[in-house]
């Protein structure tokens, strides 16, 4: 029984031990966490797409206001308005760059985990 918690069991039954076990333990652990990672990231890529499309109508809409304001009779502020949007286009870009680091720090991982017993990183695929 002291060996059996470190080795994992094959198909038949019979204790697999050693790299083979901890081989055998990752790929399971990866099939089992890859259907939820590919969703999240499949989330994460279409909230990157939106907040590319959210920059570009801020863009579009802070420059149609300067040219109202340039185009008005009565004077109008619309500065404080512009300043506004420029600011939120700001936090867009802000939350779009974090999410593609983490789309990235996804992808270099995506084939391998941290061995626990040896600290480096180990190919599943």
């Amino acid at each position: 029984m002291a060996g059996a918690g470190s080795a994992a069991v094959s198909g038949a039954g019979t204790p697999v031990a050693g790299p083979a076990g901890r081989d055998l333990f990752a790929e399971g652990l990866l099939e089992f966490l890859r259907p939820a990672v590919q969703q999240l990231d499949s989330h994460v890529h279409a909230v990157r797409e939106s907040q590319v499309e959210l920059r570009e109508q801020i863009d579009n809409l802070a420059s149609e206001l300067c040219r109202i304001n340039e185009d008005q009779k009565v004077a109008l502020d619309l500065d404080p308005y512009v300043k506004k949007l420029l600011n939120a286009r700001r936090r867009v870009v802000l939350v779009n760059n974090i999410l593609q680091n983490a789309q990235q720090w996804k992808k270099r991982t995506n084939n391998g985990v941290l061995d626990p017993v040896f600290g480096d990183w180990v190919a599943l695929l």
